[in-house]
């Protein structure tokens, strides 16, 4: 599979934006997509605070998000389309959570559901019609943030980025550039 982490990237940090911190959102103080959790997670530095936050450059969060979303969720080996759509989803709600979203689109057995993108993850999604797997990833996403207790105040966001992702998705897998 060919390396689409930066068209990827660029998609999910046009998403993203920069820095904010809304009382309302439980990630906290955010930048380009990044909370205050991650980044001391990264760093390994539990005294870094809000500002840390919004002083973050793109390199530090293009880091993060290659080695704790992308490499995790084994963007490289995944089919164009797939990879954005599990790598952007993985960004907004966790890397456990889209690789256990994707297993469930594949058809997996439940006992091979466990969050983590392995050999039979990636068979099942190279064997898979990637268009299918893409239209079953944004059903599941948006079924996900429905049963958000934070839907009434952030669902619009949430559906809104999710057509862009699904639209986005099937123009990488028809090797078209996204807007």
């Amino acid at each position: 599979m060919a390396d689409l982490f930066d068209p990827c990237l660029t998609f999910t940090l046009a998403q993203e934006g920069g820095y904010v911190d809304d009382p309302a959102d439980p990630g906290g103080a955010t930048n380009m997509g990044i909370t205050l959790a991650t980044l001391r997670h990264w760093d390994h530095e539990p005294t870094l605070g809000p500002s840390d936050v919004q002083d973050m450059t793109q390199q530090t969060a293009a880091a993060i998000y290659r080695a704790l979303y992308w490499n995790a969720l084994r963007g490289d080996s995944l089919p164009a389309g797939v990879d954005l759509s599990t790598f952007d989803f993985g960004v907004n709600a966790g890397t456990r959570r889209s690789a256990e979203l994707l297993q469930q689109v594949l058809g997996l057995p439940s006992d091979q559901v466990d969050g983590a993108v392995g050999p039979e993850t990636l068979h099942a999604a190279l064997e898979a019609d990637a268009a299918t797997v893409i239209g079953g990833l944004t059903e599941h996403q948006a079924a996900y943030y429905r049963a958000l207790p934070e839907f009434d105040r952030f669902g619009r966001g949430w559906l809104e980025r999710t057509e862009r992702r699904r639209q986005a998705a099937l123009a990488m897998l028809q090797g078209t550039p996204m807007a």
